[in-house]
C-alpha cells in the first residue's frame, strides 16, 4: 500500500474529514505539506506514521483509521516528537 502513496493526495480521517496533504513519505511516516497546519505550525511539516493508513481511495486519497478529531493528535514533528496543539 505505501508505495501507493504520492505527493497531492488527500488524507482524510476514518470520517472522511480533511486532515492534510501528502507531500512525500519519508521512511514510515508521511509528511503533510505545511499549507495545513495551523498558524502556529505553518513554518514547518508534519508527519503521520504510516501504520495509520486504513485505505488508498481511488488514487486519490489516503484514509487513515481514526477520525480526523483523533488523527490530529497523531501527527508528529520531524523529530517524532507529538505535536503541540
Amino acid at each position: 500500500m505505501q508505495h501507493r502513496i504520492h505527493e497531492n493526495m488527500e488524507v482524510i480521517g476514518a470520517d472522511g474529514v480533511h486532515i492534510g496533504t501528502v507531500a512525500r513519505l519519508e521512511g514510515n511516516r508521511i509528511k503533510l505539506k505545511k499549507t495545513d497546519n495551523s498558524a502556529a505550525h505553518q513554518d514547518h511539516n508534519h508527519y503521520i506514521d504510516i501504520g495509520f493508513v486504513a485505505d488508498i481511495e481511488s488514487d486519490k486519497q489516503v484514509r487513515l483509521s481514526a477520525n480526523a478529531d483523533v488523527a490530529v493528535t497523531l501527527e508528529e514533528e520531524e523529530s517524532g516528537k507529538p505535536v503541540d496543539l
